[in-house]
Order: structure tokens, then sequence, then C-alpha cells
């Protein structure tokens, strides 16, 4: 998988995310919405990340 791929993959994963937080926002599952909220951000990040950078973001939480 070349960057411009992985990247887009980062983006509709995030999209995807995102669409959840909506039907949890719906259903008034606040704490769910706030979760893939942050999920949201995550993927978009590594998507800068990999853009930028030319390589795949680590994978660490810390």
């Amino acid at each position: 998988m070349n960057v411009d791929e992985k990247v887009q993959y980062w983006i509709e994963i995030a999209e995807y995310n995102l669409k959840t937080a909506k039907v949890m926002l719906t259903g008034k599952r606040f704490l769910y919405v706030g979760f893939m909220c942050h999920q949201v951000i995550e993927k978009i990040l590594k998507a800068c990340y990999t853009y930028r950078l030319e390589e795949i973001p680590p994978f660490i939480h810390n």
C-alpha cells in the first residue's frame, strides 16, 4: 500500500467514525459520541502524519 492509499484509508476510517458519532448523538449515547470523536481526531492525525512524513505512524498510545 503506497502513501496515498494509506492516507485515504485513514480518512475513510475517520469518516466512518464520524458517521457513527452522529448516530450515537441521535440516540443520545453521549459517552460514545465523545469516544468516536476522539477516534476521528486520531485517524485524521494519522492521515496527516502519513502524508507529511511519508511513513506509517508508530503504534503507541503514550
